[in-house]
């Protein structure tokens, strides 16, 4: 059976009570049907008039900023004629002159599965925002592009709350955006009149490729399903002064600096087993960001066995292994990120300070992996009460 999107059965059969109801639409260019028409056309076609108003998360309407931190302004869209409002520029909490427009709020983004980024917690104001102003959320559920099953990484602390992670949920958390929306609402008590249009044909054990629907970028730096696969662990690069190959074609699968020796790190590697993948020694050269027009010496990560792969895991071992040998040159980066200017962006990634600390100490792995097991263990018991799917 294929896959059929929540905007798929959404436009099939619109819920009775949104006739009527002046609409607004959370949304980027990856919010298409399977023959890539996008979600406001198809919405104003089959509720001609009903959507009143727009709003993009990072990156923009058009997901065309590139990094952290690059504003997007509020528009006019030139299709429907009506306000996009950016909830990556003055403010990424919903005003009550944003909702004024609306009565229910459509949500339709692709998650990328990770706790770090970002689209999940402006989901999460949409939804503090419609309790507050009495609006109604509907998502449109999406695939969690890689997998519903495997959940990895330590939960998030109090002490790491941030725009890259508000909730104390794994960094791989194997939910969809709507059962997403459900645990944020439910339990953290936003309380929120929410509903889900769940999709039809998709199961946890199915990674994006499997699903038929094609794979729009939900941001610039996410440009194909092999590199969301990589993305959990990889994207704790960010952190560090070693590029994740942002300024190339290949970002996040990509990862290096000049001053990495490849074979000093490959050797403390091949000591460790890193399951499902294959680190390639490579060198690349970023046209932007980190060591721009600089020749970097690194790795590409080739994922051989997705559902023995475990991406968090295997970016915490290749940072260790790089910081071992070059202490003199190796550091983390300094703030801001993300909108915060005193704490360490590291700290904000991984969303405890003490595994940065047991890194610094060149501590197991494994054995840091242990430590977080039980809160792994709860977070997964608790979220089942969200799936959707079996």
């Amino acid at each position: 059976m294929r896959v059929q999107t929540g905007l798929d059965k959404f436009i099939e059969a619109p819920p009775a009570w949104i006739s009527g109801r002046r609409l607004g639409l959370l949304c980027n260019p990856a919010a298409v049907d399977r023959n890539f028409c996008h979600a406001r056309e198809l919405i104003n076609r089959k509720l001609p008039g009903q959507l009143k108003a727009l709003y993009a998360p990072q990156h923009g309407f058009f997901a065309d900023k590139q990094d952290n931190m690059i504003e997007s302004d509020d528009m006019i869209d030139s299709v429907l004629d009506i306000p996009v409002f950016s909830l990556y520029g003055q403010t990424r909490i919903p005003d009550k002159a944003m909702f004024e427009p609306i009565d229910t709020l459509i949500v339709d983004i692709q998650d990328a599965g990770t706790r770090v980024y970002t689209f999940i917690y402006t989901m999460s104001y949409c939804l503090e925002a419609a309790q507050r102003f009495g609006k109604k959320v509907l998502v449109l559920d999406r695939p969690n592009p890689i997998n519903g099953s495997m959940v990895e990484g330590n939960c998030l602390t109090a002490a790491c709350a941030s725009f890259v992670g508000r909730y104390p949920i794994p960094m791989r958390h194997g939910l969809t955006i709507g059962e997403l929306a459900g645990l944020f609402n439910n339990e953290y008590r936003i309380n929120c009149d929410l509903e889900v249009v769940p999709m039809q044909g998709w199961n946890r054990a199915m990674y994006f490729t499997d699903t038929g629907l094609p794979w729009i970028a939900p941001s610039p730096n996410l440009p194909t399903p092999a590199t969301a696969m990589v993305y959990p662990g990889q994207v704790l690069w960010e952190g560090t002064n070693v590029s994740e190959g942002r300024g190339t074609t290949q970002p996040f699968e990509l990862c290096g600096a000049p001053y990495i020796d490849i074979k000093k790190v490959s050797a403390v590697l091949e000591r460790d087993r890193l399951p499902g993948a294959i680190l390639r020694p490579t060198a690349f050269e970023p046209t932007s960001n980190k060591w721009a027009r600089t020749l970097c010496q690194g790795f590409q990560i080739h994922i051989t066995d997705p559902y023995e792969f475990k991406p968090y895991l295997t970016t915490l071992k290749l940072i260790q292994a790089v910081r071992f040998h070059h202490r003199d040159r190796f550091e983390w980066k300094s703030p801001p990120y993300e909108y915060e200017f005193d704490r360490n962006p590291i700290d904000l990634i991984i969303g405890d300070k003490d595994i940065r600390k047991r890194l610094e100490n060149f501590e197991s792995i494994d054995e840091i992996e242990k430590s977080w097991q039980g809160d792994l263990n709860a977070f997964i018991e608790l979220s089942k009460k969200y799936h959707l799917y079996t």
